[in-house]
């Protein structure tokens, strides 16, 4: 599976759930994750997409990492079958 195919069904997901996944984008402040998770009650999560079995690059997990110093849950999605997890831990935070 490709990951835009993994990004799709996230979205989608999260939109089943109630929730809205927006394409995140920061000008001038690489390495940050694909997606920011919005769930109902004002939960948060970010998740970076990788098609399976790639890992992060080293900025991104620098990035990851500041935000959660920051206090944001922080996710890599490499295999739909985390989705439901995903939004599970987001919705219990």
């Amino acid at each position: 599976m490709r990951e835009r195919q993994i990004e799709q069904n996230l979205a989608k997901a999260v939109k089943e759930a109630g929730g809205i996944a927006p394409k995140f984008t920061s000008p001038g402040f690489a390495g940050m994750p694909d997606r920011l998770v919005l769930l109902p009650g004002g939960h948060i999560g970010f998740v970076e997409v990788k098609a399976p079995g790639e890992k992060p690059r080293p900025l991104q997990l620098s990035r990851h990492r500041r935000l959660r110093q920051l206090g944001f849950r922080v996710y890599v999605l490499d295999d739909e079958k985390q989705i439901g997890g995903i939004i599970d831990e987001i919705q219990s935070a």
